[in-house]
């Protein structure tokens, strides 16, 4: 009877695990499938690039919005159910999103989007450190930052395979079937959870755990979060225009950062048991640092190679922070605290977001000389290519200033 109940045990823990990834990869694939669509977008809808763009950014936005009140309901009434109901709600909404008949309907049912993707973005953070040992907490924040890299980056490796064929609504067409998938999984294979009693959910406000030491954590997810969107917006218009690649050929060049993102990120995790978080962080960030400046210079100079040689320096260096400062920053959160601290890193990596995808897409712009890229000169594309990663290796100086010397003077 012991041993039944021994040998069940890793079964269980491995539906849930592969049950959380799948979810965490829904959420990440729904953030960057849109991308490379947006030519397509734009042709379809007779609107400019800065109207179009807002199918990216009203679902970070939504996402952003809603993950710390997400974080409260699943410690207030479970982490179990408000993932199933953030699944059923993530796969409504990207039905809608298929049968949009107007932009702005669009743009509606993908803020709709983006608030499914914050319960599953959160709750499988929460849920993946309430399943895990002590001893494998990096393993598993290694293996949901693979995931949520791999998501983020195979979306415009898809959309380029299924625009050609099926058109832009092929990219919301795949989302529903895998959604409801996933909300099976999560009904037969996620533990049961206790609820908190409605005084200790509310006894500890967002701004006390903020207070706690999180804020270098939090700033440095956003700024880290942003040049990894900023690669993404950027990154289809440079391949396509500068370079001249059409678009499946756009997406195999991308895929290069979810080959990379499959092989580091569990190891990554690995590094984080069995160093430390610190010195993974450290390693993480400076390959950031020299990813983002080689990206401002590489592409220009040696073409796909160029790209494909400073994505393969960024990548790891993701992979590393990620399970490295995610590690950190639930290493001393209470169990009841923890689906408030998972929303507030989803909150600061989706507010990064945000940010890659208006602010340094406006640099990229201003760097070009137009909003309309498609009349843009080849020079000017890859002028707009290097302002922009030289103020993201700008941003990752100032990541690690904030992440060492200024938490060390702290204190």
């Amino acid at each position: 009877m012991d041993h039944t109940k021994l040998a069940a045990a890793p079964k269980a823990q491995t539906a849930a695990t592969v049950t959380l990834a799948l979810a965490m990869l829904l959420a990440s694939l729904g953030t960057s499938i849109a991308n490379i669509a947006l030519p397509a977008l734009a042709q379809a809808f007779s609107a400019p690039f800065s109207t179009v763009q807002a199918v990216v950014v009203v679902y970070l936005a939504a996402l952003t919005v809603s993950v710390v009140i997400v974080g409260h309901l699943g410690d207030r009434y479970g982490l179990r159910p408000m993932m199933i109901v953030g699944l059923a709600l993530f796969a409504g909404a990207s039905q809608l999103c298929a049968v949009a008949p107007s932009l702005w309907l669009l743009v509606c049912a993908r803020a709709l989007q983006g608030t499914g993707a914050a319960f599953l973005m959160t709750l499988a953070m929460a849920l993946m450190r309430q399943s895990v040992n002590e001893a494998r907490i990096g393993r598993a924040m290694g293996l949901l930052g693979t995931v949520s890299a791999l998501g983020t980056a195979i979306g415009p490796s898809l959309g380029g395979l299924l625009i050609p064929v099926t058109g832009w609504r092929g990219i919301f067409w795949i989302q529903p079937p895998l959604a409801v998938l996933t909300l099976i999984l999560a009904a037969a294979s996620l533990p049961s959870s206790t609820k908190n009693s409605k005084a200790t959910a509310l006894s500890t406000p967002w701004w006390s755990v903020i207070n706690r030491g999180l804020v270098p954590n939090l700033a440095v997810n956003f700024l880290v979060a942003a040049i990894m969107m900023t690669t993404l917006v950027v990154g289809p218009f440079y391949l396509g225009l500068a370079l001249g690649l059409s678009a499946t050929q756009v997406g195999f060049v991308m895929a290069v950062g979810p080959v990379i993102s499959i092989v580091v990120g569990v190891p990554a995790g690995r590094l984080v048991d069995g160093l430390g978080s610190r010195c993974v962080l450290a390693s993480g960030l400076c390959l950031l640092t020299a990813g983002a400046f080689l990206m401002a210079f590489l592409p220009n100079m040696f073409g796909v190679a160029g790209y494909g040689l400073s994505i393969a320096v960024l990548t790891p260096g993701y992979q590393l922070f990620q399970a490295a400062n995610n590690t950190a920053a639930l290493a001393e959160v209470s169990k009841h605290q923890r689906g408030m601290v998972s929303g507030l890193l989803t909150l600061s990596r989706n507010a990064g977001l945000i940010a890659g995808a208006s602010i340094m897409g406006s640099v990229f712009a201003f760097g070009v000389g137009t909003t309309v890229f498609g009349q843009a000169s080849v020079s000017a594309i890859e002028t707009g290519m290097r302002l922009t990663f030289v103020a993201a290796g700008g941003m990752m100086l100032a990541a690690i200033w904030i992440a060492f010397w200024h938490r060390d003077s702290s204190t």
